[in-house]
């Protein structure tokens, strides 16, 4: 009876849910031409290249280099292998969903266990610096240097996660001597075992990096629409809907704060705490990329709430001496 109940509650919301999308269908189609816009101008640009690029590095031997070269602070910080800094540093540079892709790719070829990936995925979750920089620090809250703030904050909180979380499936690597010549070699073997033609590993990448983007733009416009629908049912204050919003799908979080009539320290304060959290739009699209591992989601879901916590009340109480300092 329970599982017939749940059936019939399921149906309903759906039924729901396409009865909205007559009703405010100019709304819904303002909603999707919103989250193109967003895709077409900054996912796809900042994201594309990173994830031809990546597949092509890992393919050619990159992971075993930096894994080599920063074996021993990878192990000593953080408790992980050297192969995980070519998640942190892709991750670093080209924003999130990218370290699930990263992760996954490194966990396929055996490089990684699961456990680790869990691991890794915590304390990787960078929103991309251009994006902060650009669209958060000019567009939304319309101040470079607030903007910087919340990049700083968004990106240390994600290191102090990493040193929590370092005793979490701690490494059981020894030899943690720096060696360049060692990685040149591991790099090197790791190219000339690789049977594939460049043709291939080109077409492969360019590929999984169209597939993967078209997934996120799919991801991103069903929850901007489901976002849309709750503002047209769940009557509140700008507010709550700016948080609500948020939660959800970040960019359109992002934009209500910026209409907000409140001081700009509670705006940067709720920017990096949305940024931080990434919304369940980044989660769905995070869990989608690994849904054919085993890696597991809950980690990365406790993760995101500390890091939301930890970033906001570091940016909250330091915001005002910052600011001094300019």
């Amino acid at each position: 009876m329970r599982k017939i109940s749940v059936s019939i509650l399921i149906m309903s919301l759906l039924i729901f849910i396409t009865s909205q999308l007559l009703v405010y269908s100019k709304d819904i189609l303002n909603a999707v031409l919103f989250s193109l816009d967003i895709w077409q101008k900054s996912i796809f640009p900042s994201l594309f290249p990173f994830f031809v690029l990546s597949t092509i590095l890992v393919e050619y031997g990159f992971v075993e280099f930096v894994g080599e070269l920063f074996k021993p602070i990878m192990n000593y910080v953080f408790k992980c292998k050297g192969e995980c800094a070519f998640i942190l540093i892709m991750s670093l540079i080209s924003g999130f969903p990218s370290s699930a892709k990263y992760t996954k790719e490194l966990y396929n070829q055996g490089k990684i266990t699961k456990e680790e990936a869990s691991k890794i995925l915590m304390f990787t979750h960078f929103s991309n610096p251009l994006f902060i920089l650009g669209t958060v620090s000019l567009t939304f809250l319309n101040n470079k240097e607030v903007g910087l703030f919340v990049l700083i904050f968004h990106y240390l909180t994600n290191f102090i996660i990493g040193l929590l979380v370092r005793n979490y499936v701690p490494t059981k690597e020894r030899n943690m001597r720096f060696d360049l010549k060692k990685a040149i070699i591991s790099m090197h073997n790791k190219r000339i075992s690789n049977n594939k033609t460049f043709g291939k590993i080109l077409t492969n990448s360019l590929t999984e990096a169209v597939n993967t983007l078209l997934f996120v733009l799919g991801v991103v416009t069903f929850f901007l629409i489901i976002t849309t629908i709750i503002d047209k049912n769940i009557h509140v204050n700008t507010y709550h809907q700016s948080i609500i919003n948020g939660i959800f799908e970040m960019t359109q979080g992002l934009k209500y704060i910026s209409l907000l009539d409140i001081p700009l320290k509670f705006k940067a304060t709720l920017s990096v705490m949305i940024l931080s959290f990434g919304g369940f739009s980044v989660h769905v699209q995070m869990i989608g990329i690994l849904s054919d591992t085993k890696i597991r989601y809950l980690p990365f879901l406790t993760a995101r709430l500390l890091h939301a916590a930890i970033s906001a009340l570091l940016l909250f109480f330091s915001f005002d001496y910052l600011i001094a300092l300019l």
